[in-house]
């Protein structure tokens, strides 16, 4: 039950990123806090497995921690990466093809 908990703050946090971090008319709405859920999950069963207790509080500091702060590294780099690819791919189809003439 405590997972989905951590990951349930773990997109509402992500959710926040989005909508703090500019570029977001790049990506789609629910793409930055699914990453974050899903970076909360995962940081939160690997901590389990590292020995953490589920009723301790550092795992909830990493889980919320760690999984915004992939959320946030996607939010930065995806609308970055979109617009060079979208640049290029109109100089591609703008480039007259050999095959017309």
């Amino acid at each position: 039950m405590e997972l989905l908990f951590a990951t349930v703050f773990g997109a509402a946090f992500a959710l926040g990123v989005r909508y703090l971090v500019p570029g977001r008319q790049q990506h789609g709405l629910l793409l930055v806090p699914l990453v974050g859920a899903a970076a909360t999950a995962a940081v939160w069963v690997i901590c389990l497995w590292l020995g953490l207790t589920f009723d301790g509080g550092w795992i909830w500091v990493i889980s919320l921690v760690l999984g915004p702060l992939a959320a946030l590294a996607v939010a930065l780099v995806l609308p970055k990466r979109r617009e060079a690819a979208d640049a290029e791919l109109l100089e591609r189809l703008m480039k007259p093809s050999a095959a017309r003439s």
